[in-house]
């Protein structure tokens, strides 16, 4: 059965849950005694997110161009297997060299 990662979208089983970039923008590290400056870690942040969100809606364009792409070679075969006549049998040495 297939996972559903943290958007509810499915996810093949065994993969880990996706990231999304409103979790890397949001996610909060536990103050310390010598931490690192909390700016840089949201600017960051928001860097990891804004190129997170860029893949996302890439992968998004390239599944529907995929999709476009197998629907059409789809349609082409059953096109071409109804206008495709049927293989004639013939004799090895039928015809010339």
């Amino acid at each position: 059965m297939a996972q559903l990662y943290r958007g509810g979208q499915p996810y093949p089983a065994g993969y880990p849950g996706r990231l999304t970039p409103h979790e890397v923008r949001t996610r909060a590290f536990a103050a310390c005694r010598r931490g690192v400056d909390p700016l840089e870690v949201r600017e960051f942040q928001a860097r990891v997110a804004d190129e997170l969100a860029a893949l996302n809606e890439a992968v998004r364009l390239l599944s529907q161009e995929n999709d476009r792409i197998k629907r059409a070679l789809r349609d082409w075969q059953t096109m071409h297997a109804r206008e495709c006549r049927p293989p004639q049998e013939h004799h090895v040495n039928e015809r010339p060299w």
